[in-house]
């Protein structure tokens, strides 16, 4: 695959990428997770691809503005990407904001996999024996070594990757639109990602019902039977229910502040 010779700009763009990246968990919070540092870091993307085009550049702030979680490594290669999207979306008007969504979430999920194992329970590992046995001896260098096995190293991969990100990726696509696959890759994007939120929501998503019905001399605990029939359906029930809020208008902190006041109550008369 041909890497794209950077202009000038680009390479600035993509710069001040690379810095904005480290702020990866920037205002970090359990309703968007790491949006507020993506969107962060796409900034000087889309100040420089959209110039003055105002409405543009909201659209596109609001767009990154989405939930996005995965590791601080591939989270600066996506940027990139993202960047490269950004640019076909303005310039060829080629691709939508759907598919620059889609194209996202359907990378959180794989790429966050691949470089935990890889940093967190492989590198991490290894830089903290190293590490923790120099530091036992009263070595400052176990410090040093730890940071620069396990801290620098991400920001060496996180220069790269944004770079990658946005050349191969720029090349990619322009493949991908010569050869007609564009719309088979939207839809397998948009698949991937519906199916990264489900998965999401069965593992982050959990109702603790703790009713019990007495009938005679028999219990019946009412969240078993609802699990036995739909494992997890009162947690799919609830996400239906916040969105359906939210398009109403509801503002996240209002639907977190209510299900805490539920929570509580619920609590007390002994549901949950």
């Amino acid at each position: 695959m041909e890497k794209k010779i950077l202009s000038a700009e680009e390479k600035k763009v993509l710069r001040s990428m690379f810095f904005r990246s480290h702020l990866v968990f920037l205002s970090f919070n359990m309703v968007k997770m790491e949006a507020n540092g993506f969107t962060a870091t796409m900034s000087p993307a889309i100040e420089s691809i959209y110039k003055d085009d105002m409405e543009g550049k909201k659209e596109a702030y609001l767009r990154h503005q989405n939930f996005f979680n995965t590791h601080a490594v591939p989270f600066s290669f996506i940027a990139g990407l993202a960047y490269a999207m950004e640019k076909e979306h303005k310039e060829k008007n080629s691709i939508d904001g759907q598919t620059i969504d889609s194209i996202k979430a359907a990378l959180m999920g794989p790429t966050a996999g691949m470089f935990d194992s890889l940093f967190f329970n492989c590198l991490r590992i290894i830089a903290a024996g190293i590490g923790i046995g120099l530091c036992a001896q009263g070595n400052i260098l176990g410090t040093l070594i730890f940071i620069l096995l396990y801290g620098v190293s991400q920001s060496v991969f996180k220069y790269f990757f944004v770079n990658w990100g946005y050349t191969y990726g720029t090349t990619f696509i322009d493949s991908v639109f010569s050869s007609g696959l564009m719309g088979a890759l939207t839809k397998s994007a948009s698949v991937l990602g519906l199916m990264m939120v489900g998965a999401m929501t069965a593992q982050m998503v959990n109702v603790p019902l703790n009713w019990t019905l007495n009938v005679g001399q028999t219990s019946v605990v009412v969240a078993d039977v609802i699990n036995s029939i739909f494992p997890g359906l009162l947690g799919v029930l609830l996400l239906f229910l916040l969105v359906s809020l939210i398009k109403k208008g509801a503002r996240p902190t209002q639907l977190i502040i209510g299900i805490f006041v539920l929570a509580l109550l619920g609590a007390l008369i002994g549901i949950f």
